[in-house]
């Protein structure tokens, strides 16, 4: 998994891509998901959102995803849950203090990130604490909900 997730990282401007298209198409299906529920739809994306994350990004289904934020790599791995970058503890060679045996989440989050357009801006916004009642939901149904709900931008 830990090999993957660096790849993930190294990938992440086509991830980062990919995403943007899949949330698109999640917001257009809005109507369908209302109509099916939200609540009804919740076990089986989820279930399908541990898995492709999982296996992607290690992720941990905090149910707040912010991994545009963060170049594609999960702050929820960091061994402190740290989501708003590195603690102190950063070895010079870019590893954990806490595990010497892997790099940095925010040290892989930097350089992630640097492959998105927009990525290290986007990585400067404060993330708030994770909302431990949101642990196993489907943070991609959510953010569809919330974006589906915002009113419609004007046309340039």
């Amino acid at each position: 998994m830990y090999a993957v997730r660096l790849w993930s990282t190294r990938h992440a401007r086509g991830l980062a891509f990919f995403y943007r298209q899949f949330e698109s198409l999640l917001v257009r299906l809005d109507g369908v998901a209302r109509a099916i529920g939200y609540r009804r739809l919740e076990t089986p994306v989820a279930a399908v959102e541990r898995a492709v994350k999982g296996f992607l990004f290690d992720c941990q289904m905090c149910g707040q995803c912010v991994l545009s934020s963060t170049g594609m790599s999960c702050p929820m791995n960091c061994p402190k849950n740290l989501r708003n970058g590195p603690c102190g503890g950063v070895r010079a060679d870019g590893h954990c203090e806490v595990k010497p045996h892997m790099r940095c989440v925010w040290v892989e989050a930097f350089e992630g990130s640097q492959r998105i357009p927009g990525g290290v801006v986007a990585m400067q916004a404060l993330q708030h604490a994770a909302d431990q009642r949101l642990k196993g939901s489907s943070s991609w149904l959510r953010v569809a909900r919330e974006q589906a709900a915002l009113p419609a931008r004007a046309a340039p």
